[in-house]
């Protein structure tokens, strides 16, 4: 089987945490060499695409690539934050399994 994609949770695991209204969602590849190819294809724009109905405000993406991981910063994410959102997740922690639905393309 040759395949041309692959979701987020096959290559790599994610953590979510919160402060306020926003949200952290780190991506850290299950093996090291994939850190390169991953960045390329897993940008800000394309998870605040993905999450884009739970994520009002914008992404950011940290690189930490001492460790080969990535952290994206979500902001306006958490309906107005753990005390006054009325969300059934406040504190988001499931959106670290919404980041690894995302399908991405394998390197060629």
């Amino acid at each position: 089987m040759n395949r041309k994609s692959v979701k987020l949770y096959e290559v790599a695991h994610s953590r979510a945490g919160d402060k306020g209204n926003t949200s952290n969602l780190s991506l850290i590849p299950y093996k090291e060499e994939d850190f390169e190819w991953l960045g390329k294809v897993v940008t800000a724009e394309k998870v605040k695409e993905h999450l884009k109905d739970i994520i009002d405000g914008e992404v950011i993406r940290y690189d930490v690539a001492s460790i080969k991981a990535y952290n994206f910063v979500c902001k306006n994410s958490l309906l107005g934050g753990v005390t006054t959102s009325l969300a059934l997740d406040t504190h988001g922690k499931s959106l670290s399994s919404a980041l690894l639905e995302m399908e991405v393309n394998l390197p060629s």
